[in-house]
């Protein structure tokens, strides 16, 4: 249905009328705000899913070697089991509090980056709960086979470690990537996808385009290319991950 919407000018109510790929013409040469809000959608995932991988990466080894491992994961966990809403409120009165002067969330060179701090805040636990799992997973034989060859430090991690997890490793990017495209409640909560139109995603777009200008074909023409969009990214993951995923036999 969402395909065949996507091909008229569908009003909530009134006539509808086939234009055929005008929608798509529109969002993709026409609208400012589609393609301010595809640039956004990139930078935030730009910026999210590293920052995201990394940190939850090194709190995963970090853990590893702490006697109150399991006290750690329940601490750095809870945050991606709170309601995001509830999240996005606190952050924002946070944000308004001590952001001075002019506040960080009106500021378009600022607010963007609070969306993401806000984000790799709620998110990194999931992605560090899988990572510690891996790390415990790993083969004792050969980590103390790469110890009698010499291999420690930086050599041991990125010749050794990483190779062992990275499986876990290409599945907490391919969902890391394919929910930060999708990113919706932290820059409506926080921002409104503003100041203008700053903090504005793709999901957002489609929601403003379906529900406040009430054009049911070009919130269903964008939430396509949308799904084109991460389709193609999914697709080049599971593509390259053959050339750095080891599993084993």
């Amino acid at each position: 249905m969402a395909v065949v919407m996507s091909f008229f000018q569908w009003p909530m109510l009134g006539t509808r009328e086939f234009v055929g790929l005008d929608n798509f013409r529109y969002l993709l040469g026409e609208d400012p705000d589609f393609l301010s809000a595809l640039r956004n959608t990139f930078v935030f995932t730009g910026l999210y899913v590293p920052l995201n991988i990394l940190l939850a990466l090194g709190l995963a080894f970090w853990i590893h070697r702490s006697r109150w491992a399991n006290l750690w994961r329940v601490l750095f966990f809870v945050p991606a089991i709170t309601p995001m809403v509830a999240n996005a409120v606190i952050w924002k009165l946070l944000f308004q509090a001590l952001g001075g002067a002019p506040n960080v969330l009106a500021d378009g060179r600022t607010a963007l980056l609070a969306v993401v701090a806000m984000s790799v805040w709620q998110g990194f636990g999931y992605n560090m709960i899988v990572f510690s799992a891996a790390v415990n997973e790993m083969s004792p034989s050969v980590l103390e086979a790469a110890s009698l060859d010499g291999a420690t430090g930086l050599r041991r991690l990125v010749s050794v470690q990483l190779p062992l997890i990275s499986p876990a490793l290409f599945f907490a990017a391919t969902m890391t990537m394919i929910n930060a495209l999708q990113v919706f409640t932290q820059p409506y909560i926080l921002t409104a996808g503003g100041p203008g139109n700053a903090t504005e995603t793709l999901v957002m777009n489609v929601y403003q385009a379906g529900f406040e200008s009430r054009d049911l074909g070009l919130a269903a023409a964008g939430a396509w290319l949308l799904f084109a969009i991460i389709l193609g990214v999914t697709a080049v993951q599971f593509v390259g991950q053959k050339r750095w995923v080891h599993y084993e036999s």
